[in-house]
């Protein structure tokens, strides 16, 4: 009976673990409209200097944004605009990206 316990509370935090950076794509893409001056308003940059969004893993887009808010990352670019961005925000913006069809 221990046993089980133990592993329905594994269970349970693997699952909160897995919903707690859950974005709403809906509100990422409203949120978006700085992002789609460099990146594309689907997450395609038509510039090869900076890159596409569209597709990636909303994982990765979290780490990466957090990074570069929390000064981990440095970029002349994305560290100031991100400076602002609230762990809601980056979530947002991560599940809209995520959403959306890579480029070629």
């Amino acid at each position: 009976m221990k046993r089980m316990f133990i592993l329905l509370a594994a269970l349970l935090v693997v699952f909160c673990m897995g919903t707690a950076n859950a974005g709403d794509a809906a509100a990422g893409k409203s949120k978006s409209t700085l992002c789609a001056s460099c990146h594309g308003s689907d997450g395609i940059s038509a510039n090869p200097m900076w890159p596409n969004l569209a597709g990636q893993k909303d994982q990765y887009l979290i780490k990466q944004m957090k990074e570069f808010r929390d000064g981990v990352r440095k970029d002349p670019l994305m560290s100031p605009m991100s400076l602002t961005l609230t762990d809601e925000d980056i979530a947002d913006l991560a599940a809209y990206y995520a959403s959306q069809k890579p480029g070629s």
